[in-house]
């Protein structure tokens, strides 16, 4: 247990130090916030209405997505995981603690984005806190799974960016953080269920918001939790000390199947 806090502790300041988890952590969505914010409700005066939900999916997409799996292959690449195995350091601790971390951040930020959306762009505070903690934990898990596994199936650096960019630029595009999901043309809007973005933004708008989406918000946090609990199975399954070891990662497509299943139900 206290290797495990160590580790942990060991990630957080990381994620304070290393200059590519701070501009993922904090720089990029906080800039990209104070822009969006600015630009878009000057121009689409409703998008205040989710400014704040939009905002921590972005934040979450761009730490668990694009900051946690970077130094899990960089630490299986340069031998740290086998020093790590040596001194009899168990998988559950090397995938828990980068996932805490990483969720420790995005819980920071999307406080400071909670906080100021309201003074700074008249952004509405959920009507139902409850449920905006439910929703985004379930968000953490869904989102921190995926970037685990990326970095439990990625051979090198630059495989995981491509891995990445495969689950990060639809769901910029598609995930209903700047066009609501139900204008959508039929086609996107079922290629959107394959991601974790839409169903945390239809959650959010009608569990925390209270407002009016096309299906039962309840489901949608059981697609995130399903998502974020298989992804976690998958990258234990998976995981490899080095890249010699490593297991064929087409069993990582797994991860899909609650989304698959959501987009032939829901869309």
């Amino acid at each position: 247990m206290k290797a495990f806090a160590c580790l942990c502790s060991w990630e957080f300041k990381a994620g304070l130090r290393n200059r590519s988890l701070l501009l993922m952590n904090y720089l990029l969505p906080l800039g990209f916030y104070g822009l969006i914010g600015a630009l878009m409700t000057e121009i689409n005066p409703s998008f205040r209405q989710q400014i704040i939900p939009a905002m921590i999916v972005f934040a979450t997409l761009s730490s668990a997505i694009l900051g946690l799996p970077t130094p899990l292959v960089e630490a299986r690449e340069t031998g740290i995981l086998r020093s790590f195995r040596i001194n009899g350091l168990s998988v559950g601790p090397l995938l828990a603690a980068p996932a805490l971390s990483a969720s420790v951040h995005i819980l920071a930020v999307s406080l400071i984005i909670t906080v100021t959306a309201p003074l700074l762009f008249a952004g509405p505070l959920p009507s139902n806190w409850p449920s905006f903690f439910l929703v985004l934990l379930s968000l953490l898990l869904a989102c921190t799974g995926l970037g685990s596994l990326i970095g439990v199936i990625a051979g090198s650096s630059r495989s995981a960016i491509l891995w990445q960019q495969l689950i990060y630029l639809p769901s910029m595009l598609l995930g209903g953080l700047m066009l609501p999901s139900g204008m959508l043309p039929a086609g996107f809007a079922r290629i959107s269920r394959l991601l974790p973005a839409i169903y945390a933004m239809d959650a959010f708008l009608g569990l925390a918001w209270g407002q009016e989406t096309l299906y039962p918000p309840s489901l949608n946090i059981a697609v995130l939790a399903a998502g974020g609990i298989l992804a976690f199975a998958l990258s234990a399954l998976l995981f490899a000390w080095d890249n010699d070891s490593r297991k064929h990662p087409v069993l990582a497509l797994l991860a899909l199947l609650p989304y698959l299943l959501g987009a032939l139900l829901l869309a």
